[in-house]
Formats: C-alpha cells, structure tokens, sequence
C-alpha cells in the first residue's frame, strides 16, 4: 500500500510499508558495507530472498568507499538492479549522518549511470549504523529532491519503510521536502 505519492518535476516519489526485495522496481538500493559483504539487515534480506549470487557479484568489486556506489544483478528478486551504496567502512558499524549524504549521492549516480526508471531505498544507516530515522529520512529525502532539481532519468523513486514507523518518518520528511514550495 503507497501511503505518500507525489510528482516532483516529473519524478513521481512514493513511501510505502513494504519488504524491498518483493518490490517490482529497477533497482533497490542496499546500504552496504565497503567490503560488500551482505550479512544482515537489508543486505541480509536481500541475500536470502536474491540468492547468493548477488553478494558474490558484490564482493568481487570491493573495496567500494563510502560515497560511491556499484550495481549488481539482481538474481531472483524483481528488481533487476541492486544497487549498493556503502554507508560504512566495516561491517556494523555506527556511523555519522554525513554518511548517508554520500551514500545517497552514491546511489543516484549509480543508477543514473545505469539508465533505469524507478529505485527504492530503504532506511539508510537506520539500523546497525544508529542514526535516528527522522534524521536519516530527512537527509534521503534532501538528497533526492537535489538530485530532481539537477535533472534526472528517473521517473520513480520509492522510500520503502519496512514498519509503520519508519513509514510515517518518511512521510512526514517527504511531505515537507518535497511538497514544499521553492
């Protein structure tokens, strides 16, 4: 269920409660590790649903640093993409919130360079990295609406809460950002 839809210069930006590795989109976005090792959380999920294959793409690309982003296959989920935008150094690892900036800089290069037309990303460092999410959303959705405003090839970008609360903090960052007038 979309509980946020608004087009922003052409570029439709949804928030939905929802597992991203079921999500019928180009590319979701995985906030990895530099190493790309897909332990838990997301990366965890996207391994188990994605198939094994994924990391092992992954792995061969690393060490990928904190602003920067590399794609892989997407084995058997439907995206067709998985993006993977370093939000720390090493595996579980508290991080800063300057982190997400450039992980989120990261994964809108990487998925302009890819050409694709919808992306989904979920908390970036919302877990083992410790940033509060009305941070953490606020930042994702700045960065996106910098990104639009640049000029861009999406044509969809989805913030996916995994539960209602984180839900509802990217609606409300969404809602504020993006609605907002110039």
């Amino acid at each position: 269920m979309v509980n946020f839809e608004h087009t922003y210069r052409g570029v439709k930006v949804k928030v939905t409660t929802s597992d991203i590795t079921r999500l019928e989109v180009d590319a979701i976005v995985n906030p990895a590790n530099s190493q790309l090792i897909m332990g838990g959380g997301v990366a965890g999920a996207i391994r188990k649903v994605g198939g094994k294959e994924i990391e092992n793409e992954a792995v061969k690309k690393a060490p990928i640093p904190v602003g920067k982003a590399v794609a892989t296959g997407a084995g058997k989920l439907k995206a067709k993409y998985v993006i993977h935008a370093p939000t720390m150094e090493r595996p579980a690892m508290l991080i800063d919130a300057k982190n997400i900036n450039s992980a989120m800089k990261g994964a809108l290069e990487c998925a302009e360079r890819l050409k694709i037309r919808s992306v989904a990303f979920p908390g970036m460092g919302t877990g083992v990295g410790g940033i509060h999410t009305e941070k953490a959303a606020t930042i994702m959705v700045r960065e996106v609406k910098a990104h639009i405003d640049k000029g861009t090839l999406l044509k969809e970008i989805v913030f996916v809460g995994f539960r209602d609360e984180l839900t509802r903090t990217f609606e409300g960052a969404a809602g504020e950002i993006i609605r907002k007038p110039p």
